[in-house]
């Protein structure tokens, strides 16, 4: 820690915008390094550099020539290649034409030891760069070695002896769970698997987020209630044992948007800017999207928007045994996104059958994306699961009404519209049922003829602040928390098998 009580913090992600981007991960890793700089924080990123990233387009130079890094008993060259987001935040990038000179970024056989490689590589930078972190800020599985390893291999190591982590859980869906051979290149064999008496199917596989859960000085995921549902076996997905020892150590902190790049008013896909002064001009964009959707251009005809993978946990079971229904409402519904089959064969039909309502757009680009938020009068998420949700806070910005299910970020995010107060940012429903799901539906559909109402409700939801500036003060104070609290972790016997 400085002199003047600023912090030194580097945050660690398999992802981060504007260089490389598959889902929310990489928003939060773009944006929470800028709202921290802000307030006075010596914040650094590191990432792997992908095949994908251009060095001339993000003029990547190199800080830290050619070095070798531990891995599975031998030792892999790589170098540091530095780029800059925000106002000159230092953005580290492993480069190892081996691991990283690729296309994709996730779903190769060898995902494991790209990611181990990656940590430590880092970490070993770190020494070359002579750049001591206060807080090392892991997130998901990609990064979860890194506190098992600072109370392992790294635990005599003076270089960081005064560094604290603290590990994010964007979705505990996707764990990291490999076999013994994983411990092996991370050098950690000796130790052997972890151990828990509630966890006997997971005693005996290396699951990387169950490390991180249990190694790291605190926890964090994104958003209040999710941090209470994981405690449960309902969406603990096997660490709630694990999550629950924890508890003390677990936060929730709502992830926000970007402003900056997340604003009607400057948003370079839209037809019309507008904001909420100006509410009256983003009826334009409801016509471009129709055009583009080819569907009738009605403005009196509520539009439902949605962006989302296609799959059981976005809510798609439930919506598809209702679909019928709500199209009776004679609503339009315009879908992107892509995921099961079934479900791309289903929203097929369903522009088939009612191809003067419903317009399906099987892909992911963000300038239609943004075109959805603007141009769609409600935003549908009926999520089973829903750890934060972005998709949400963004179509609110712009004006969309969103439709959700109490579950995660979107209840801690979405209120319900009261009739009788006329307080409320959205229509909210419990259950996870059709008939719910259907019942939200109709009562924002019933709403929608009420302009008058409608308006204040969109005015709220615009003007609320989910700007990351909220956030980035949790996190800091978190980073002191986890500073403050730092503890000799339990005998490793305590869960080793």
């Amino acid at each position: 820690m400085k002199d003047n009580g600023s912090l030194r913090i580097l945050l660690l992600a398999a992802e981060a915008v504007p260089f490389a981007k598959t889902g929310g991960l990489a928003d939060v890793a773009g944006a929470l390094p800028k709202a921290i700089r802000a307030q006075g924080h010596d914040i650094r990123v590191a990432m792997p550099r992908y095949g994908r990233i251009d060095r001339e387009k993000f003029q990547l130079e190199e800080v830290v020539p050619e070095f070798a890094v531990p891995i599975h008993r031998t030792t892999e060259p790589a170098r540091i290649l530095q780029a800059t987001i925000g106002n000159d935040i230092p953005v580290y990038m492993v480069d190892n034409a081996r691991y990283f000179d690729r296309e994709g970024i996730y779903m190769y056989p060898d995902d494991a030891d790209r990611f181990i490689f990656f940590c430590r590589a880092i970490l070993e930078a770190l020494k070359h760069l002579d750049w001591r972190p206060d807080v090392i800020h892991c997130h998901d599985w990609h990064t979860a070695i890194v506190p098992n390893w600072l109370n392992t291999i790294y635990s005599k190591d003076p270089f960081f002896a005064e560094t604290v982590t603290v590990y994010t859980i964007h979705n505990l869906a996707y764990q990291g769970i490999f076999g013994y051979r994983v411990l092996e290149i991370a050098g950690i064999d000796e130790w052997g698997f972890q151990y828990h008496p509630e966890m006997a199917d997971l005693n005996e596989v290396v699951d990387l987020m169950g490390r991180g859960i249990y190694w790291a000085d605190l926890i964090s995921t994104v958003s209040e209630t999710y941090a209470r549902e994981i405690l449960t076996a309902e969406y603990g997905e096997r660490l709630d044992p694990l999550l629950r020892d924890r508890r003390d150590r677990l936060f929730g902190i709502l992830n926000g948007i970007d402003y900056d790049t997340t604003n009607p008013a400057t948003d370079p896909h839209l037809t019309t800017h507008y904001d909420s002064n100006s509410l009256e001009q983003r009826s334009e964009n409801k016509v471009a999207l129709q055009r583009e959707a080819k569907l009738p251009e009605d403005p009196d005809r509520p539009l439902i928007g949605i962006i989302s993978r296609l799959t059981d946990s976005k809510g798609f079971d439930i919506l598809g045994e209702a679909i019928d229904h709500i199209l009776d409402l004679g609503v339009q519904f315009v879908l992107m996104g892509t995921g099961e089959q079934h479900y791309h064969d289903l929203f097929s039909r369903m522009v088939q059958q009612y191809p003067r309502q419903v317009a399906i757009f099987l892909t992911f680009n963000t300038p239609l994306a943004q075109r959805i938020h603007a141009g769609s009068d409600m935003f549908l998420m009926p999520s089973r699961v829903e750890p934060c949700g972005t998709n949400q806070l963004v179509a609110m910005h712009y004006g969309s009404v969103p439709i959700v299910r109490a579950t995660g970020g979107l209840a801690d995010t979405v209120q319900d519209y009261d009739p009788r107060t006329g307080q409320g940012t959205g229509f909210v429903f419990h259950d996870y049922d059709r008939w719910m799901l259907f019942a939200a539906i109709v009562r924002a559909a019933e709403t929608f003829k009420h302009r008058d109402l409608w308006q204040r409700i969109q005015l709220r939801g615009m003007r609320a602040d989910f700007s990351w500036d909220r956030s980035a003060h949790k996190y800091i104070d978190l980073y002191r928390r986890a500073i403050a609290s730092r503890i000799t972790r339990p005998g490793l016997e305590s869960y080793q098998a």
